[in-house]
């Protein structure tokens, strides 16, 4: 037996509210403009919303009213002070992703994971946090008493890779701290509604352990496009890649190379139930269009790639293929990038 940890942030987290008007700011240029190259950056503070980094598109996105909905939606006030500090793609850049050549937005690996676990190719304890997230986002918007900031992580008893019992759930929940007891009571309830919907009982509990948590957001805390990257991807199961997806078109193979591995992970472990888990490795070069190389590791050990496998790894195919021009990217930078 062994314990192992793994945890989640919920969507009105400072860098998740980062992540989702980064990546809300590439939905709307590429609605007006399907080619559009971007690199947005966002962090925020106390009062301040500052935006940076690279836009190359025929549309013009009201940029202002994009973050104050954002804000809004998530159940923040969006009268923040605005910083557009945006400028355009270099050329440099350009050069090689344009649709002429067709190549990776930038150098860097990729990893795609899938396993057995569940029904959705997910560790189970990764699956009960998405879960959990997606449930107090809607308790939320019921119940004033709870906040939009918070995190969870589950420390779990493993045997071998089977979680077999949660010895701690935390639950980090920002409140009013108004009837605590019976706000805590909600949260216990519906982590284990969820637990119970996985055959994992919970050992022990830990809300909000400081005692308090009342101050929250960009009041409480600073957030950053980028910064919770083992959260998007399988909270600490795998190994992630060099770069954020959020605020990236999906020229950028930090996210669609991470898409494509992990389509191409469940894709092995669906094939044949002799494999528990599967690990996919892609490494680009900017410019290029074809992977520099694609490994693969599963629980019987390396496995041989198709020469098939390069030719749908080129970066214009997983876009076709994956449907990344036409995708809801802010949706997928609430509760996390793979889901199912």
């Amino acid at each position: 037996m062994k314990l192992y940890s793994n945890e989640i942030v919920f969507r009105g987290h400072p860098d998740k509210v980062c992540d989702q008007i980064s990546d809300a700011l590439v939905d709307a240029y590429l609605e007006q403009d399907r080619n559009s190259r971007c690199a947005v950056e966002v962090m925020g503070g106390k009062g301040k919303i500052f935006i940076t980094g690279e836009i190359s598109s025929h549309g013009h996105v009201d940029v202002e009213g994009v973050v104050k909905r954002v804000l809004s939606e998530v159940g923040y006030a969006y009268d923040y002070e605005i910083v557009n500090n945006l400028g355009v793609q270099s050329a440099d850049i350009a050069l090689g992703t344009n649709e002429e050549v067709g190549g990776a937005g930038d150098n860097g690996m990729m990893f795609g994971y899938a396993c057995n676990d569940t029904e959705n190719f997910l560790p189970r304890a990764m699956v009960i946090l998405q879960e959990l997230s997606r449930e107090y986002d809607d308790l939320r918007l019921r119940d004033t008493r709870f906040k939009s900031d918070g995190k969870a992580q589950i420390t779990g008893i493993y045997d071998g890779n089977e979680l077999k019992e949660i010895k701690t759930f935390t639950v980090c929940y920002q409140n009013t701290e108004e009837q605590r007891e019976e706000t805590d009571m909600i949260i216990k309830k519906i982590c284990e509604k969820i637990c119970l919907k996985y055959r994992v009982p919970i050992k022990q509990f830990l809300i909000n352990p400081t005692g308090r948590f009342e101050i929250g957001g960009f009041t409480g805390d600073a957030g950053l496009t980028g910064r919770k990257i083992v959260v998007d991807t399988y909270q600490s199961f795998a190994p992630v890649g060099g770069g954020a997806f959020s605020g990236k078109d999906p020229t950028k193979v930090d996210r669609s190379g991470a898409y494509k591995a992990r389509e191409l992970a469940k894709r092995v472990v669906k094939s044949d139930n002799k494999y528990s888990w599967c690990l996919v490795q892609i490494s680009y070069a900017i410019g290029l269009e074809e992977p520099l190389a694609i490994d693969v590791e599963t629980n019987l050990g390396s496995m041989t790639v198709p020469d098939s496998w390069y030719e749908e790894c080129k970066v214009q195919n997983i876009i076709r293929d994956l449907n990344l021009k036409y995708t809801n990217y802010e949706e997928l930078a609430r509760f996390g990038h793979f889901t199912d």
